[in-house]
């Protein structure tokens, strides 16, 4: 599941995504030098909606809601106008009535906090038409995914697209009737959480033990983490209660070779072959069955049976064994 492009859209992403990682500055050099200047930027074109340029008229009367300046202040008031500006990008745009459903407006949209962060939720690298959504899992620019679906018409999550095709100099516009928010409790926060973590309570336990390790999962950006479940554990005799006789030298080098340090894979992205741990280890994913698998350097292999749990710095995946490095 992905948006096709001429390019595979992970290749493409994953190119632009170093960039905005980096900092907006380092955004605004991966201009495409190909890009038509006689035609305007995509903080033009929002500026155009907003004055009943819609249907392509530009005296026609604005539809109630259906105009996009507050989120085109909010670029201004953020300090992306010129990244999205000069990038080339797809942009999924509320417009005023999906901000005005929160209470915001042009006049108070840059006291939203994490402002940055949701608007950099809104937009993905490349220019993707219509026509070419296909649904799943779509990387944005913040990191976390969107998802699209078309079985109940075009959505991104729980937004509908409203306004299509919008094409500017560096991209295009699809607009949406509601604000997307990304996921805002890190890794720790999730497998601390009474509810998300409610089977990972071994883990967590886990990771208390080890020194900085907690900080690790908490603060370390774009991770991915193959969990254990508390029954994964109890495999191998280990609960909350008696984990703690471990080493903590030893857990500190198992629960690393849990975690893939080198950006958030989603289950889309897992390809067969080896990936490198936080550890150092390699560990082999196999997709040639009908559920992925893991498989560590003692040739044990763990299913994912839950994948895609999103947090603030990276994506988990429940697993149900333990991985144990060489």
């Amino acid at each position: 599941m992905s948006i096709k492009t001429k390019l595979p859209w992970r290749v493409l992403w994953v190119i632009s995504f170093s960039f905005v990682i980096m900092s907006c500055s380092d955004m605004e050099e991966s201009i495409s030098p190909n890009l038509e200047s006689n035609i305007k930027s995509i903080p033009e074109v929002l500026k155009s909606l907003g004055k009943g340029e819609i249907a392509g008229n530009e005296n026609a009367r604005k539809s109630l809601g259906n105009t996009y300046a507050t989120f085109n202040a909010a670029l201004g008031k953020s300090g992306l106008a010129s990244v999205f500006a000069r990038n080339e990008l797809t942009v999924f745009a509320p417009n005023d009535a999906a901000f005005a459903e929160l209470g915001l407006n042009p006049g108070n949209i840059g006291e939203l906090e994490g402002l940055t962060e949701i608007l950099l939720y809104h937009v993905v690298s490349g220019s993707v038409l219509a026509a070419d959504l296909t649904e799943g899992l779509v990387p944005t620019l913040n990191g976390a995914a969107v998802e699209i679906s078309l079985t109940n018409g075009p959505m991104v999550n729980e937004s509908s697209i409203i306004l299509t095709d919008k094409m500017a100099r560096n991209g295009v516009i699809h607009g949406i009737d509601a604000v997307l928010m990304p996921p805002v409790s890190n890794v720790m926060d999730l497998l601390d959480d009474a509810t998300t973590g409610a089977d990972f309570t071994t883990l967590r336990t886990a990771i208390y033990i080890v020194p900085g390790l907690k900080e690790e999962f908490a603060t370390r950006e774009n991770i991915t983490v193959f969990a254990p479940t508390n029954a994964a554990f109890a495999k191998i005799g280990l609960n909350s209660l008696n984990i703690s006789g471990i080493d903590p030298a030893i857990l500190r080098e198992i629960l690393r070779y849990h975690v893939f340090g080198g950006g958030r894979l989603f289950s889309e992205d897992l390809v067969d072959g080896p990936i490198i741990m936080s550890e150092g280890g390699t560990l082999i994913v196999n997709t040639s069955s009908s559920n992925t698998f893991v498989i560590d350097e003692n040739g044990g292999s763990s299913n994912l049976i839950e994948t895609n749990i999103q947090a603030s710095n990276g994506v988990i995946h429940k697993i149900d064994a333990v991985l144990i490095p060489q």
